[in-house]
């Protein structure tokens, strides 16, 4: 046991969706009584509606949109796209530079924003040799060729080789090798461990129950939770399981229920188109909800997106679950739910091409029985937390391996 507390810098670039913020805090979470204080850096406006435990605190940068793969606009503030980066790079600087962080946790983006987090990690390597640069990476990124590429011409691999010491793969090599697909050198693969999927919290059959009461489902109700997680591109998604139950189709079975969570970042239209919709139904529409694991506890059958976060998030339960992805930007989601329905773990529908009487059908028959994925997942690989404490451990003791 260290005589001081370490000090964990973690960088999450993403200001829009939830599932970066939500990886972020799993791990810190897992950290804080290594002893550690912890320092989340994020754009993400939703840090403060989340519940954080002593250990751990946020600094919150200037946030921007991404509107393509490669613009992004402020998200708040009326400055140029170049102020406001610049104002984000000097913040995770200075944070750096005055935290002295024994770890730099980078999720998901090698360089950061538009190469933001560059200089933080020069500087890291120049001035702070005590310190050791992790890269943490989700299981899937984008389809292979689409990683080469965009690896290639960002000078990712380089990155990967001078500025991290370890790369960490939030995920499992037997269900997805990124090694193979992304064509990644002896040298950066000798560097990569993979943690195996971030478990999330498991809620008591209490505030399971307690959930299910405030939303006024009986005991004998079964409930249909819709989610596509942040909800910036989620509208198609939700409007599709509306369209595959709609009155016309059949409706909903008797004695069910469905509540939809559509995600913060829904716009306020197609919010209030959908509310409209559902309430006609009486389904139960809500923005944002805290306790989600509580409310993926008191459902029988969960829909969703294929982003990472969610994935984890119902899979910590054994719910069984549908995943309908989005294919663009990037392909991500879509190959995540064919490896994991090739493997047992859920089912799932391919978007492009739409079929609302087998994506009722899909939902029924899980919602009927959904056994034979409930006892899959209990092989689910969720040994992250072992793992990053135990890499943690080692680098502390610079037993680096």
């Amino acid at each position: 046991m260290p005589a001081h507390p370490l000090k964990i810098l973690i960088y999450s670039h993403d200001t829009f969706g939830l599932g970066h913020i939500r990886r972020c805090l799993a791990i810190a979470r897992s950290l804080r009584h290594s002893p550690a204080n912890i320092l989340i850096l994020s754009g993400s406006p939703l840090v403060g509606r989340f519940k954080i435990p002593t250990g751990i605190d946020f600094v919150r940068i200037p946030g921007m949109i991404k509107v393509t793969n490669e613009r992004y606009l402020p998200l708040s503030i009326k400055l140029e796209p170049s102020e406001v980066l610049s104002i984000r790079k000097n913040v995770i600087l200075a944070t750096a530079m005055t935290f002295k962080p024994d770890f730099f946790i980078v999720d998901k983006a090698p360089l950061g924003l538009k190469r933001e987090a560059m200089e933080t990690l020069c500087w890291l390597k120049d001035h702070l040799s005590s310190c050791t640069s992790i890269l943490g990476l989700r299981d899937i990124m984008d389809s292979a060729a689409s990683t080469v590429d965009e690896w290639r011409s960002k000078g990712i691999y380089e990155a990967m080789d001078e500025l991290y010491d370890e790369i960490w793969i939030y995920g499992s090599r037997e269900l997805y090798d990124p090694i193979r697909e992304y064509r990644i050198p002896p040298d950066i693969a000798s560097k990569m461990h993979f943690t195996g999927y971030i478990p999330r919290k498991v809620p008591s059959p209490e505030q399971i129950g307690s959930t299910r009461a405030n939303f006024g489902i009986e005991d004998d109700e079964k409930l249909i939770l819709v989610t596509p997680g942040g909800g910036g591109d989620g509208h198609p998604m939700l409007r599709y399981f509306l369209e595959a139950f709609a009155p016309s189709r059949g409706g909903i079975p008797g004695r069910t229920r469905v509540v939809i969570v559509t995600g913060p970042f829904i716009s306020e239209k197609n919010y209030q188109e959908l509310v409209a919709l559902c309430n006609e139904r009486r389904y139960t529409t809500l923005r944002f909800h805290r306790g989600m694991e509580s409310l993926i506890g008191a459902a029988q059958v969960v829909v969703s997106m294929g982003g990472y976060n969610t994935i984890c998030e119902i899979a910590s339960q054994k719910k069984p679950f549908l995943i309908i992805p989005r294919t663009v930007p990037r392909e991500e989601q879509l190959i995540r739910a064919a490896v994991l329905s090739s493997n047992g773990f859920c089912d799932y529908i391919d978007p492009r091409r739409p079929d609302l009487q087998i994506l009722r059908g899909k939902i029924l028959k899980l919602l009927d029985n959904g056994v034979s994925y409930r006892e899959k997942m209990a092989t689910f690989p969720f040994m992250a937390f072992d793992v990053i404490r135990e890499r943690i451990l080692q680098n502390r003791k610079g037993n680096r391996s």
